[in-house]
């Protein structure tokens, strides 16, 4: 494994692999997500209804692993961004980032002074309730926490130039069934208006030394991104993975669903 951290390594364009969790809140899920061959775990509580105590229970179990725990908030406020890093995110995934004002917004909530306006709280669990320098614990959490950005509205992929240009956006993510809808052309990947949304938030992340994300569904999207750029790839979702593979199996011996 590098010695860079994780989020220089999405940064610099170099393969970072791991998986969306949406459903599978249990104590075993990191573990079984770092024999798989995954670098990250990202809880999503956009549309699951999971809380930060269940999010802090979820990092201690990351604990010790080598996985590193991050986290999809509901949305880019205060409140969701600073709480979920103080229960030990490593990383954070905000949903439709519209504007350069809103990932300056994000990112003062995300970095301690003078980089930020995060409220310090140390001998946490972001910090393993270790004593210690507190200069150095900060040093620490800005080369460690990786701030995604989703692009994912048509408004979000006018303005993807000026995100990608805030220092402290580290990753653009395209979510790609919101940016069908926003554009007007639901659940078709295969649209020329969305492939060309596509290659617009990959030259924008090239342009300004970002990581690029995305979330495949199975084999063939995950190398078709690749193919596009995306480096930072999370395999998902929980729930239709496990049921494709159940499935598969049931309907070799017969099975009908």
């Amino acid at each position: 494994m590098s010695e860079k951290s994780l989020r220089r390594r999405a940064m610099q364009g170099e393969q970072v692999l791991g998986s969306m969790v949406f459903e599978f809140f249990s104590p075993g899920i990191a573990q079984i997500l770092k024999l798989a061959g995954c670098e990250f775990v990202l809880y999503d509580m956009e549309h699951t209804g999971m809380s930060l105590e269940t999010l802090k229970t979820q990092v201690a179990a990351c604990r010790g692993l080598g996985i590193a725990p991050m986290v999809r908030v509901p949305r880019g406020e205060y409140h969701f961004l600073a709480r979920a890093l103080d229960v030990g995110a490593q990383g954070l995934m905000i949903p439709m980032v519209e504007s350069k004002d809103h990932a300056l917004r994000i990112v003062e909530a995300t970095r301690y002074p003078p980089k930020g306006r995060r409220g310090a709280a140390f001998g946490f669990p972001h910090d393993d309730y270790a004593p210690g320098d507190p200069l150095g614990k900060i040093g620490t959490a800005d080369e460690r926490n990786l701030v995604i950005a989703q692009i994912e509205t048509e408004r979000g992929l006018a303005a993807v130039e000026e995100i990608a240009a805030v220092d402290g956006i580290d990753v653009l993510w395209v979510g790609h069934f919101d940016l069908t809808n926003f554009l007007g052309i639901p659940g078709r990947f295969d649209h020329p208006e969305y492939l060309d949304a596509v290659r617009r938030v990959v030259d924008a992340g090239r342009a300004h030394k970002k990581g690029l994300g995305f979330m495949p569904s199975d084999e063939a999207w995950a190398q078709a991104y690749k193919a596009h750029g995306f480096n930072m790839l999370a395999a998902g979702t929980d729930q239709a993975l496990l049921m494709a593979g159940i499935k598969r199996i049931l309907q070799s011996v017969g099975g009908k669903a």
